[in-house]
């Protein structure tokens, strides 16, 4: 009897990907990225879902574009950053189950693209973008339950060969925002603090509840950048964290990045 083909169980992860400076940057967060994309090759994804901080919407919206374009979502920057081309391609695989598993939640919507919450970590991590990338928007009409339910419904997409990523941060705050201090706030340190532990003990509970961690109002003064680390638990309920990149700069954000289920 012949063997089953069979594709293995891809992980999901959270990444922060903090200013877009750190596309041109060679320091620990990009090693870390680098490090963690050279063992999801080795799973050998058919593609990415990814749900970014910067795609947020009235209403749940997925890209079906074969040909998704760059973009550039930021301004006033060093035209060594827009010179950066990062082009993976669309699956229209993955367009369709996600389709098929959200049902009525959810719009096709091409009139955005792969922004720079997604392209300036994939950069690092899958240099030669030869991974398909499908962009998941995140519902700025619905709440932290929500965006880990959805999550949940998710999940089965991680054994039918894509890899589910959210790109945000546990900690965003640009208002506060210090270009000039290399580390976190104690508000900052505090909350990730809080968030850190709370994954890694499993304690969904408490994250999707983030408003009554310490300095919430501080860490998350919009959810843009946090319901992304929502959905990605709710992908890998249950499983065991991998934290990388514990780094927080700018004051006032943290880079603290979660894997789940990615190997060795």
């Amino acid at each position: 009897m012949g063997e089953k083909n069979q594709t293995p169980k891809q992980p999901a992860l959270f990444v922060g990907h903090g200013d877009p400076m750190m596309a041109l940057r060679e320091d620990d967060v990009a090693r870390g990225l680098r490090s963690v994309g050279e063992r999801l090759l080795v799973g050998k994804p058919k593609a990415i879902l990814a749900v970014s901080a910067h795609w947020y919407t009235r209403g749940t919206l997925v890209q079906s574009d074969p040909t998704p374009r760059q973009v550039n979502d930021m301004y006033g920057f060093p035209k060594e950053l827009y010179a950066i081309k990062y082009r993976p391609a669309g699956n229209a695989e993955l367009t369709q189950r996600v389709l098929d598993l959200l049902g009525d939640d959810v719009q096709v919507d091409d009139s955005w693209g792969i922004d720079h919450g997604v392209w300036t970590p994939l950069h690092h991590m899958l240099p030669q973008a030869n991974v398909p990338v499908v962009e998941l928007s995140v519902n700025g009409l619905a709440d932290a339950r929500y965006a880990y339910d959805l999550g949940t419904r998710l999940a089965p997409l991680r054994d039918e060969g894509f890899v589910v990523l959210g790109s945000g941060n546990v900690v965003h705050n640009l208002r506060e925002a210090d270009w000039d201090n290399p580390n976190g706030t104690p508000q900052n340190v505090a909350f990730d603090e809080a968030v850190l532990a709370a994954v890694t003990a499993r304690d969904d509970e408490a994250v999707i509840n983030y408003q009554a961690l310490p300095h919430a109002d501080y860490a998350v003064p919009t959810p843009d950048h946090y319901l992304p680390l929502l959905t990605v638990l709710g992908a890998a309920k249950g499983e065991k964290a991998e934290v990388f990149n514990k780094v927080r700069n700018l004051g006032a954000i943290s880079m603290t990045s979660f894997a789940f289920g990615l190997g060795r």
